[in-house]
């Protein structure tokens, strides 16, 4: 017989997914599209059946117990999307999906059957519902929701304006920090370089570790949908077929569709990462070392600027041209920004000048402060 922290955790489990069940329930009542509303009774039915999961190693400690009653929580939760719709409940539910998973991944029952499986398979689609104002069922919704990973020009060039503008304003600040403690111009020019330098490799390992761990992530993800693949087939399908039908397939199409993907083993591992997980197993994120190498040269590239005039002048004159070529590659980085925004140029320009001269301003003040203090 199991001892009572055995018990006690399997009735937690079969009442976490009863109330679960409830809330799904609720949910599908409550949509109004029919396909999403037959997505939500197939996860209630889903959790009904953990929860008889459940139930059975409770019977096998010889406690034939009845069904719980929903939790008060999951009363009001019901009520909440019976009464306001789905969309209020969702990223509750997504939450609990996730700790779900997590927590029998850690369990000795669940090994070896498709709980932690479906916990993290409901996540994924309750995700996939929820990225979309509309919950994902219109065509240009659709197309949103297929392309969102492949948007990447947007976010090329966001990196290269922010790459660019952090060289600038942090090393203006050093530079103009530096200028205010009243430093011959050599040491200005050593400053600068050196923050050039350490800020340039500071960003490059900063962008190495960001892209390596995410690869390193995706890359764990992936496998773990290949062993989930290889044990539980038909589970993995009919998660598949569900993902379609929340993108607004209707439910004969989305699982000959899925039928059709998981029939080959190298096709359906590629679909499955990119529908269930949004990963491009091709790419899994880019090169670690052109993102560094990418991060260094923008960095460098802006914190260059500030620096420049200091090959060539020394002083006041050498103080000025710094903030007046700081400034006009800051109305051209605001410019580009708006490339982003659609914001007015002047606007973004000019509000980008105010806070990087704002900066070198405040480090200037210090500067002087220090140097002041210092030689008094």
């Amino acid at each position: 017989m199991a001892n009572e922290e055995a018990i006690a955790r399997y009735r937690q489990n079969r009442q976490a997914e009863v109330d679960s069940a409830v809330v799904y329930r609720a949910m599908a009542a409550a949509e109004s599209h029919s396909q999403l509303a037959e997505v939500y009774r197939r996860l209630a039915e889903t959790e009904t059946q953990h929860a008889e999961f459940w139930a059975e190693k409770l019977a096998e400690t010889g406690l034939n117990e009845s069904n719980p009653e929903p939790t008060v929580r999951a009363k009001v939760l019901a009520w909440l999307a019976r009464r306001f719709g789905p969309g209020v409940v969702l990223s509750t539910m997504r939450t609990g999906e996730l700790t779900g998973g997590l927590g029998y991944a850690s369990q000795p029952e669940t090994q070896g059957t498709g709980l932690p499986a479906d916990e993290r398979s409901h996540d994924r689609l309750l995700a996939t519902i929820a990225e979309v104002p509309g919950r994902g069922v219109e065509g240009g919704v659709l197309a949103r929701l297929e392309g969102r990973h492949r948007a990447t020009s947007g976010n090329a060039l966001r990196a290269a304006v922010l790459g660019a503008n952090d060289g600038l304003v942090s090393n203006l600040s050093l530079v103009m920090g530096v200028a205010g403690a009243a430093l011959e111009s050599g040491a200005i020019l050593v400053t600068g370089l050196a923050g050039l330098i350490a800020g340039a490799g500071s960003m490059a390992m900063g962008e190495w570790l960001s892209v390596q761990s995410s690869r390193e992530l995706y890359q764990r993800q992936i496998d773990i949908e290949a062993e989930e693949l290889a044990e539980i087939p038909d589970e993995e399908e009919q998660e598949l077929a569900l993902i379609y039908e929340a993108k607004g397939l209707p439910t004969e199409q989305a699982e000959s569709l899925a039928a059709r993907l998981i029939s080959d083993e190298e096709t359906a591992l590629d679909t499955l990462a990119r529908e269930e997980l949004g990963i491009d197993p091709e790419e899994l994120g880019g090169s670690a070392w052109e993102a560094a190498a990418a991060s260094f040269v923008l960095f460098a590239l802006g914190a260059i600027i500030p620096v420049l005039p200091f090959f060539f002048r020394t002083g006041g004159i050498a103080i000025g041209a710094s903030l007046l070529l700081s400034a006009l590659a800051l109305f051209v980085i605001g410019a580009g920004i708006t490339l982003l925004t659609g914001r007015s140029i002047l606007h973004s320009g000019f509000r980008q000048v105010g806070i990087g001269l704002a900066a070198a301003i405040l480090t200037y003040g210090v500067g002087t402060l220090i140097g002041v203090t210092l030689v008094g």
